[in-house]
């Protein structure tokens, strides 16, 4: 086990680096009870109300690119059977079964 001094040590190497991206303000229409709703949140959180927007917009923005990574990629899957498979009903059952597995 480390001693107390060790996980000091340790704490006072780690650095925290920040990559900052290009950004640009962008105005959107909120309506005032999700507005305050999202001022809630964001004091429950202990964290201000834009990160709590660009938390939710960035989790929200994983999923969907890789919704659509995962689509493209059963689309491959798709045309690749279909040149060694003549039957479409076959591949449509074989997609079918990747799809309920992938879940």
């Amino acid at each position: 086990m480390s001693s107390l001094n060790e996980d000091l040590e340790l704490e006072k190497n780690l650095e925290l680096r920040v990559h900052p991206r290009e950004s640009e303000t962008v105005s959107i229409q909120i309506p005032k009870d999700t507005l305050d709703s999202l001022k809630k949140v964001a004091a429950q959180r202990d964290m201000p109300l834009e990160a709590l927007l660009k938390f939710y917009i960035g989790k929200s923005l994983r999923q969907d690119i890789s919704q659509l990574f995962a689509n493209q990629v059963l689309d491959s899957t798709a045309k690749v059977l279909a040149r060694y498979h003549h039957s479409e009903d076959e591949v449509a059952k074989i997609l079918q079964e990747i799809r309920l597995e992938s879940k």
